[in-house]
């Protein structure tokens, strides 16, 4: 069985990639962190008595810690997701995003080289770094259309670009110095332990509550949504078969208006909770200003990925938002203790009410 470092283990997509490959007994996984705001000790609870998950708390930006846990670890493999990801928080503050995003691969990326370096020829050949990424780092998609992997970059936010030139780092490292690396790129996320600054459980959590649901301009912005778990299928089937030095998209083929995901949470509460005061919860949809540089339209070709490695989403969406709504439902405390964190604002005033 391999040994496999994941780094932001404690993340929303991290903690569910560790919970992936120790339920399936794929591999023994070493968990990095840094334990930021967005972490969350729970979302692992369930690999507390696994004698093949150990979490260890460190920062990717402290180049001689890496070095020393490659080192000690031996690892077979880096799953790399350790990120600062919310566009909002990007456009607020920069700095931690570069710092994050690009430092924090640069330096994981010459840990690994310099292990490498030393690590005995059989380990050299079966090593893999897997990079993490975005449907983002391509920017907004014209309708009808889907971003293939080979698709130019053209990221609009902060975040976006510094997502953009981590690709770049690691496609570079991959042909400079040989480095086995493969890409991958996602659409929007969602499901269990997301991190409330999220749309999804924002929305939820609001909604609940009774407090106004906030939407950008008029909610006419298109995501694909992919459930977390389908995501972490396919990321170990990325890495465990994608070809060194290969991209591969990774979505579900299912865009929808933020306007109409957010109106099907009102739906499945009011369905849920059918003698909240609340009711019906669309009448607390309130339009916010815009984001800045907010893209219109987000579109992925998962062509590739279903092609060579055979991977196809399992969960349709209108299935995945059911079972997130009632996973936040049934786990009031854990959303409790992310609100002390984070106080649900987002950017933009108020100009106007959804109802309709």
């Amino acid at each position: 069985m391999q040994n496999l470092i994941i780094t932001g283990a404690a993340g929303f997509i991290g903690s569910a990639l560790c919970r992936y490959l120790r339920g399936q007994r794929l591999a023994r996984v070493i968990g990095i962190d840094k334990m930021g705001y967005a972490a969350s000790r729970a979302a692992l609870a369930a690999l507390g008595n696994d004698a093949d998950f150990r979490l260890i708390e460190a920062d990717i930006c402290d180049g001689a810690r890496m070095a020393a846990l490659l080192d000690k670890h031996a690892p077979d493999g880096i799953l790399h997701l350790a990120a600062e990801t919310h566009v909002d928080r990007s456009i607020d503050g920069p700095r931690e995003f570069l710092q994050a995003n690009i430092v924090g691969t640069f330096t994981l990326l010459e840990a690994a080289r310099g292990y490498l370096a030393q690590a005995p020829e059989e380990k050299r050949r079966a090593f893999r770094f897997l990079h993490v990424s975005t449907d983002e780092v391509y920017g907004s998609i014209e309708d009808g259309a889907r971003a293939a992997e080979n698709a130019p970059y053209a990221p609009n936010s902060p975040y976006a670009a510094s997502k953009a030139a981590s690709d770049h780092l690691a496609r570079a490292w991959h042909k400079t110095y040989g480095l086995p690396v493969v890409t991958s790129h996602s659409s929007n996320n969602y499901g269990p332990f997301q991190f409330p600054e999220k749309l999804i459980p924002l929305m939820i959590i609001k909604a609940r509550r009774g407090e106004n649901m906030p939407v950008y301009g008029k909610g006419l912005n298109v995501r694909d949504w992919l459930y977390v778990e389908d995501h972490a299928e396919a990321l170990w089937r990325i890495f465990s078969k994608g070809r060194a030095g290969e991209t591969y998209n990774v979505g579900s083929d299912t865009g929808m208006r933020n306007i109409d995901l957010v109106e099907n949470i009102c739906a499945l509460l009011d369905e849920m909770l059918p003698d909240s005061k609340h009711r019906p919860r669309k009448n607390l949809i309130t339009f916010v200003a815009d984001r800045p540089g907010h893209d219109e339209r987000y579109a992925l070709d998962c062509g590739k990925l279903k092609a060579e490695l055979g991977w196809s989403p399992r969960t349709k969406l209108a299935d995945g938002l059911r079972k997130t709504t009632a996973w936040y439902l049934a786990n009031g405390d854990w959303c409790e203790e992310m609100r002390a964190r984070y106080k649900g604002e987002r950017l933009g005033q108020i100009t106007g009410t959804a109802r309709r």
